[in-house]
């Protein structure tokens, strides 16, 4: 699915703003604080339906009490994202693909988006959570019915954890502990399927990008062994149950694990130089988007948030290479380090500092 172009009304920066898009390569040129974030963002809640770094209600600009995009693909079908929010801070969001409604736009209505950006570097660098979501997020995109699986974990886990400060827990909480057992093992399977993915690819791309064989790889860290997690972590909820009362949260499960980042058999977070993260990274968004590619069927759009200046000439070489199949949006302060590598055509928004 290819965007030609996308209208912002009360979204964020942009009172109502239009922009074309290119097929290929457009790039977005402005100083800090322009609005070149908000317009990726605003791609990205068009393509999947939601944003990557806020709640519908922060999409709506500041006195409004709605916001709007319409976005045209180039088989003429046009995409719409409505939020409305209210006094009471609450919103509803809702889509529609050519009039037809939606609440939640299905996956198979969703284009995939890959997003690039410095803050991603909290991946490999960051605590566990980062990771998991990293992971969760992905999964979300290529395998049908995770989101369900992910929100239901939550929901089970919230309502567990409330359990546990009550009275006498021990009288109702089985019954959580069966459904909380079952979404974990779904919900960790699906981690370990992808996880074994990105490892067939992970070491190659890397040397390709860094210049040399030094071995990077995941894997999963938990307390429960792989094997049977659901009948493993039911038998552990049970043995923990004295200590996560007095805790007052569930102290097992994948919302406590965590996806391990080595490199040369260490912990890239302790070990790695500021280049092999650069380049880990890198190798993780590439198998990103051939992940996507592979389980959509169709081309993922590639979202690049002021990446270009954070990477050295050989980096964004590489990038730029892999990047050239697909309909990518790419945000600096300064164009001439981004434009120099491209021999094609490109389309170029300039924003002002008032966008």
């Amino acid at each position: 699915m290819i965007f030609t172009d996308i209208r912002l009304q009360n979204f964020r920066s942009y009172r109502d703003s239009s922009f074309e898009l290119s097929s290929g390569v457009t790039i977005v040129v402005g100083p800090n604080a322009a609005g070149k974030t908000n317009l990726l963002e605003a791609i990205m809640v068009s393509a999947i339906g939601k944003s990557y770094r806020a709640k519908p209600q922060a999409l709506v600009m500041a006195s409004q009490l709605w916001s709007r995009l319409d976005v045209h693909t180039i088989d003429n079908s046009l995409r719409t994202t409505k939020i409305v929010t209210s006094q009471e801070n609450t919103s509803e969001k809702t889509h529609e693909i050519n009039g037809k409604p939606y609440k939640r736009l299905p996956l198979n209505n969703q284009q995939p988006v890959v997003l690039f950006e410095p803050n991603n570097l909290i991946i490999l660098q960051g605590e566990p959570p980062a990771r998991r979501d990293y992971i969760d997020n992905l999964l979300e995109q290529v395998r049908p019915g995770f989101a369900k699986i992910r929100a239901d974990y939550k929901r089970t886990l919230a309502q567990r954890n409330a359990l546990l400060k009550t009275p006498d827990p021990e009288s109702k909480i089985f019954v959580w502990d069966v459904r909380l057992s079952e979404l974990a093992g779904q919900l960790t399977e699906a981690r370990l399927e992808i996880i074994e993915l990105i490892n067939q690819n992970l070491q190659d791309i890397y040397s390709e990008i860094a210049g040399k064989t030094t071995k990077l790889n995941t894997g999963y860290k938990t307390e429960i062994l792989p094997d049977n997690y659901a009948s493993a972590i039911l038998k552990k909820l049970q043995a923990d149950i004295d200590k996560d009362k007095r805790l007052g949260f569930t102290t097992t499960g994948p919302h406590r694990d965590d996806i391990k980042i080595e490199i040369s058999g260490h912990a890239i977070n302790t070990f790695s130089s500021r280049g092999e993260s650069r380049s880990a990274l890198l190798a993780l968004k590439i198998i990103e988007l051939k992940l996507l590619e592979e389980a959509r069927k169709t081309k993922p759009t590639l979202l690049l948030d002021d990446v270009f200046s954070e990477l050295d000439g050989a980096r964004r070489k590489h990038l730029t290479s892999f990047l050239k199949p697909y309909q990518t949006i790419i945000t600096t302060t300064d164009a001439d380090v981004v434009i120099k590598h491209f021999t094609a055509n490109c389309t170029i928004i300039p924003l002002g500092a008032e966008s």
